[in-house]
């Protein structure tokens, strides 16, 4: 193997990018557009929900009710419906997502019964909004609960008691905020890597083909590993490049905690990038068509990084047999390191099992795109 054949390949590849659009505008806008797109549409907080309110009573407890609904972060108050029918037509329509309804003799039946009932109804269209919706709803309602009780053994003159058995301090660690871009952005950079990766990669042998190059490319004494490392080397470069973009965009514009070092985030990230250009280079070897490449290689990797990695849906929420198939996807690896190095400053050490499990990963996927190729013409 010789130094000098693979930078030729590898001077050959550069100029055959920067002379197609189409590869730049993959390399280069993509990642923006991934970054900014997912990272403003994609959005697993439930807040401001579209609320409408229907108050029968009237009374300054049913008022007092509907206040903490409209004063709580999670609810924006939309629509102060007149009767049920409205308060039905609202939620039937999409305009609001939940209606709550006080009932006439609402206050009577707290002053004299000690109790009453509050309706809630719920869009159940998005199942997940919903539960969350509903949730948010019996809080709001149990706090006003607690102040109904407290405010009536207040009269009574009875003696409260301030202490309670048991007392919970919560404190969340990595994400204090709970904000979910913090938990999406860095998922984000393993669907970059393998879109760009694998797409660009895809195309190189098959461009080869379909333009009648390769008998000339055969004909030379480049060897099966210099043709790959010589095609590879520009698109690694590309992909560091893009993992620099976007972590500039992470850190820079959406404000995304980086605790961990650039060393360990490099180091993965290049252990990742050479998995997805060996796929991408495998399938153009495989397939001699450049549009028959792209689609198997986009199915090979961005299908996987989004379903299956992580980065849309939790692992363990999953059924066991799929949680089983996600220890072959190679993004699972990346995209539990990159959480990992963002926000919780993990080192190489603390992250040894995935970085062993990518590394392998590799070394498996060099070995089968090297034998891949044949200097025939068969």
């Amino acid at each position: 193997m010789k130094i000098r054949r693979i930078i030729a390949i590898a001077r050959k590849e550069t100029l055959q990018v920067i002379r197609d659009p189409r590869s730049l505008m993959i390399a280069l806008l993509l990642p923006l557009m991934q970054m900014f797109m997912l990272g403003y549409g994609v959005s697993l907080d439930v807040k401001h929900i579209a609320l409408c309110i229907l108050d029968l009573d009237e009374s300054p407890q049913s008022q007092e009710l509907l206040k903490k609904f409209a004063a709580s972060r999670y609810f924006s108050l939309h629509t102060r419906a007149h009767n049920i029918a409205e308060t039905a037509h609202q939620i039937d329509g999409g305009s609001c997502a939940i209606g709550v309804i006080v009932p006439a003799g609402f206050s009577r039946n707290l002053t004299d019964q000690g109790a009453a009932t509050v309706q809630v109804l719920v869009d159940g269209t998005d199942s997940n909004t919903a539960n969350i919706a509903a949730n948010y709803a019996r809080l709001v309602i149990g706090g006003f609960s607690s102040d109904v009780q407290l405010k009536a053994i207040q009269r009574q003159g009875s003696q409260i008691q301030t202490l309670t058995p048991v007392g919970v301090q919560a404190r969340v660690w990595f994400n204090e905020d709970l904000e979910s871009r913090y938990f999406i952005i860095p998922g984000v950079v393993a669907l970059v890597m393998a879109i760009v990766g694998a797409q660009l990669t895809s195309l190189t042998i098959a461009r080869e083909w379909e333009r009648g190059t390769m008998e000339l490319l055969i004909s030379t004494q480049v060897q099966p590993m210099e043709l790959m490392l010589g095609k590879l080397s520009p698109y690694f470069v590309l992909g560091l490049l893009d993992a620099t973009i976007c972590l500039a965009l992470a850190v820079g514009w959406f404000e995304v905690p980086f605790r961990g070092t650039l060393l360990t985030l490099f180091f993965t990230t290049s252990l990742f990038l050479i998995v997805v250009l060996c796929i991408g280079y495998y399938v153009s070897v495989s397939i001699r068509s450049q549009v028959g490449a792209s689609q198997i290689a986009l199915i090979l990797t961005m299908l996987p990084t989004t379903l299956l990695s992580g980065f849309s849906f939790p692992i363990d929420q999953m059924p066991p047999l799929v949680q089983d198939v996600t220890y072959l996807v190679s993004a699972r690896y990346y995209v539990t390191i990159l959480k990992a190095v963002f926000l919780k400053g993990a080192t190489v050490a603390e992250l040894a099992l995935p970085i062993v499990c990518l590394t392998l990963y590799a070394i498996i996927l060099v070995v089968l795109a090297a034998r891949a190729f044949r200097k025939t013409l068969d």
